[in-house]
């Protein structure tokens, strides 16, 4: 089958340029991944337009096209202070968004978050567990997710969680650049969940479009997935510190009082990849496998900030 065409609003972050790249290597057809300067997610109007001329071209080019969101306000502190912006790109875009798909007949997958589950659990999350999100973030990615399959019979979830890639700021970064100014860093070591490669999650996104296309679509509208296996962030620290080839014991175990945040972080947010794998899709390997993997990929880049 002809690989599906992708529409990837917010593909300029640091899963987009993953998802576009792993394309690119693959050289098999038509993929657009504007950013939020060139497709805004809470204008109506232009999401239409957009979606509108990318059906057609797909439809030129013999395509079968997807759709996979990426658009997201994750500034999750000043999503506290700032609920109006949160809600118009985390709820209202995604619904939007999915009422155009639906009208067009093409398949939506949305990707959300862990932050939708209170982080009580002390087993890891499946899709179908009870959510109960604690901050501003989570609960405007939970009305998103709802909104999203409330208005396409087609659109599918994707939870993930503890991102991390070459472009963007993120967890790996944020200990690059304190690993080099800092001779100790305190970091929180009774948060738990597991560190996923954008590279290795683009991987799986596009495995599932590819599903979709062919209409081998999972039964479960709500997925999870993640780099198997679980540690804490003090632990996920260290890992950096060793791969930057810096003294891990330079970080300090905190506990989450230690180094309060504007919004409060699940504890627990461990996702269960088991309805993917069920689903017939590929688990992604072990988060420190591919953090090994993502040094020997852009390592440089990140030893130099």
């Amino acid at each position: 089958m002809t690989p599906p065409a992708l529409l990837i609003p917010g593909g300029r972050g640091q899963l987009g340029s993953e998802l576009v790249g792993l394309r690119g290597k693959r050289r098999d057809g038509l993929v657009h991944a504007p950013g939020s300067g060139e497709l805004d997610i809470t204008d109506e109007e232009a999401l239409n337009d957009a979606v509108d001329s990318f059906t057609d071209a797909a439809s030129d080019a013999g395509m079968r096209p997807v759709v996979v969101n990426l658009a997201a306000y994750t500034a999750v502190d000043a999503a506290e202070s700032d609920r109006a912006t949160a809600e118009r790109v985390n709820t209202r875009g995604p619904a939007d968004l999915a009422r155009i798909c639906r009208n067009r007949g093409v398949p939506l997958l949305h990707v959300s978050t862990d932050y939708v589950f209170s982080g009580d659990a002390t087993e890891p999350y499946e899709p179908e567990d009870e959510v109960g999100p604690r901050s501003v973030y989570g609960r405007t990615k939970l009305d998103g997710e709802r909104a999203v399959l409330e208005n396409h019979p087609r659109a599918w979830v994707v939870r993930t969680a503890w991102v991390y890639g070459a472009a963007g700021a993120n967890f790996v970064s944020a200990m690059a650049g304190l690993a080099a100014e800092r001779e100790t860093v305190s970091v929180a070591a009774d948060q738990f969940g597991s560190p996923t490669w954008a590279a290795d999650l683009a991987g799986g996104l596009l495995e599932l479009a590819e599903s979709v296309a062919r209409r081998d679509e999972p039964a479960r509208r709500v997925l999870h997935c993640t780099n198997s296996g679980s540690t804490s962030r003090y632990e996920f620290a260290r890992a950096v510190f060793g791969e930057l080839g810096v003294d891990p014991d330079r970080v300090r175990a905190a506990s989450t009082a230690d180094v309060p945040r504007p919004a409060p972080r699940p504890a627990f947010s461990v996702l269960s990849d088991r309805r993917w794998t069920e689903s017939g899709l590929t688990g992604l390997r072990p988060w420190r496998a591919a953090l090994s993997a993502a040094f020997a990929t852009h390592g440089t880049s990140w030893a130099a900030r």
